[in-house]
């Protein structure tokens, strides 16, 4: 998956405008892949919504500074959540896109379909909280914040 261009970018760009930019862009690529994250058929909506996550965190990270820190901390633990809820759960895919085919694994792929159906409840968990505590529309106003 290829990160999405962040607009306004430049060398003369004020810092805390590059970091609301860059924020407010992969903050949207985790919620773009939200949409059918927890259907096992298709693993690589796991893994794109993991890599989203992975952008979004080094990007809240590098512009620390920009952020209130109290928001930003408890921000970016919830990030984290997530992307650990995600991690989980692609680790049974991977594994089972591995061993599928091969003979006399059956067994562990049901280990597997069923580590997965866990992790897909702990995503699902996950993707409920963001949406409780409305993470999206924190992440926009922490980007605001930078702005200012």
């Amino acid at each position: 998956m290829k990160a999405r261009r962040v607009p306004g970018l430049a060398p003369d760009a004020r810092f805390g405008d590059a970091a609301a930019a860059t924020v407010e862009v992969r903050a949207a690529e985790v919620f773009a892949h939200a949409d059918g994250v927890l259907d096992t058929g298709d693993i690589e909506r796991v893994h794109n919504m993991r890599v989203a996550t992975r952008r979004l965190r080094a990007a809240m990270e590098v512009f620390a500074p920009c952020f209130p820190p109290k928001e930003h901390k408890r921000l970016l633990k919830e990030v984290k959540h997530l992307a650990d809820a995600l991690g989980a759960r692609r680790d049974p895919d991977v594994a089972i896109e591995e061993l599928t085919g091969m003979q006399g694994v059956r067994g562990v792929i049901s280990e597997l379909r069923a580590e997965q159906d866990r992790g897909n409840e702990d995503v699902a968990a996950a993707l409920q909280r963001v949406l409780e505590k409305n993470l999206a529309e924190r992440l926009a106003a922490l980007a605001q914040e930078a702005r200012t």
